[in-house]
């Protein structure tokens, strides 16, 4: 509402992926009223890609009236930092993997509207206290779980960022020391390495190898098989699937109980693919939590699934970036 009786009721929400840009402008009800998108890798360099993002925009602007009705613009990307509004060695954008690129700025000079940057699992979560099930909370962690496992934490009604803007990697907590399966950021055990759909997958694939237990995922290659893949047999009463699903929500749930002992959440929330397998997750995650959660946190945190699922789930929590942030 502020922001409509200062003539500026719109946001710009970019969801920077490895494949798409994605731009929405949004208005302070959480609609999305335009949206538009170019390539990410078709650039050579990040001037290039900037140029070719303002290029694109300039047209949904307009339709908007211009951009004197953009309050400010924010950006959901990978290897991201709030503080400093670059991003930085991000391994799948091949404009910015050897080098560090002002991001905020560019996008700030070009069309002199405030921007802020962060990353993706933290835009989630302002999206999801702006626009979601989490909103009028002050303390939540949104865990994504995607590709990897990503978290944005909510204290007293902040962002966590710390001292240099790149706190809150919930997935690189170590959940196996003995043993424990490589992950992508080079340590092993990390929680990422089992409770992603990645994770999921290599759990079925190790069940399987294991044993001799007849399972509908044999009728797969095994570098064919996904989560998405588990989920269906698992549905089916597939009992080694079922295994794969007991396992991954015991150690999530293992997992929320350790978290819950530095900041006493009002709830978790959950976004991303794997939320979709439902109960098959949910229920071991909550047994287990239960049975792990020291006694004075037990029962007092909700578990949620994220109410922004959908195709602009993403842009939407970027533009959140922008109403949250202290311009």
């Amino acid at each position: 509402m502020e922001a409509q009786l200062t003539g500026r009721p719109y946001t710009i929400g970019l969801d920077l992926g490895g494949t798409n840009a994605v731009f929405g402008i949004v208005d302070g009800l959480g609609n999305i009223v335009e949206h538009t998108s170019i390539k990410t890798q078709e650039y050579d360099t990040a001037e290039a890609f900037v140029d070719a993002a303002v290029k694109a925009l300039m047209p949904i602007i307009d339709k908007v009236g211009g951009i004197n009705t953009i309050e400010g613009m924010g950006i959901g990307a990978p290897n991201s930092n709030f503080y400093d509004g670059t991003i930085a060695y991000a391994p799948n954008i091949t404009w910015a993997h050897d080098c560090v690129v002002p991001f905020a700025k560019m996008f700030n000079e070009r069309l002199s509207i405030p921007v802020s940057i962060t990353n993706d699992a933290n835009a989630a979560a302002l999206g999801e206290m702006t626009y979601g099930v989490a909103k009028g909370m002050k303390n939540f962690i949104m865990i994504t779980l995607g590709t990897g496992v990503g978290s944005g934490i909510v204290i007293n009604g902040q962002m966590v960022y710390g001292s240099d803007g790149l706190a809150g990697e919930l997935g690189h907590v170590i959940m196996r020391r003995e043993n424990g399966r490589l992950c992508g950021c080079g340590r092993n055990g990390c929680l990422e390495a089992y409770c992603s759909a990645t994770g999921v997958a290599r759990t079925a694939r190790e069940f399987l190898e294991n044993s001799e237990e007849p399972s509908l995922l044999r009728e797969m290659k095994p570098e064919d098989i996904t989560s998405l893949e588990v989920s269906k047999a698992a549905a089916k009463g597939d009992a080694l699937a079922l295994r794969v699903y007991e396992f991954t929500g015991k150690m999530l749930g293992e997992a929320c109980a350790d978290f819950a002992t530095f900041c006493s959440p009002e709830a978790f929330v959950f976004f991303g693919g794997l939320t979709k397998a439902g109960d098959l997750l949910m229920k071991p995650l909550l047994k287990s939590y239960t049975e792990n959660v020291m006694g004075i946190f037990r029962g007092k945190a909700k578990f949620l699934i994220s109410s922004l699922d959908g195709a602009g789930a993403a842009v939407l929590g970027a533009s959140a970036i922008a109403k949250n942030a202290e311009h």
